[in-house]
């Protein structure tokens, strides 16, 4: 297969994270779409490392990943603490935990 498909995957699949981002106001949507944004990213960066034959862009593929990870740890503890202080879940509404 050519490159120009699955670049154009990753840019659809980045294109409906962005479009979930700007649309949704609970926050766990939110961070579902910017994984999906950052697994668009990954397929681009895969896919430009392995037409190039080098290993670089999976190496970065997998440090996005790592990054991910870690952000979606962190998300979801903040949604939990909304719940347990039974705030509003409105994106818009998060200034209750600037403390």
């Amino acid at each position: 297969m050519d490159i120009e498909w699955f670049v154009v995957l990753s840019a659809m699949i980045f294109a409906i994270g962005v479009g979930g981002v700007f649309t949704h106001r609970n926050p766990l949507v939110v961070l579902l779409c910017i994984e999906l944004m950052l697994n668009g990213s990954n397929l681009a960066l895969i896919s430009f490392a392995r037409m190039h034959g080098n290993g670089d862009g999976q190496v970065f593929a997998l440090i996005v990943m790592v990054v991910a990870a870690c952000e979606v740890v962190i998300g979801l503890g903040l949604i939990v603490a909304m719940y347990r202080r039974r705030l509003d879940v409105d994106v818009d509404a998060l200034s209750e935990l600037r403390g």
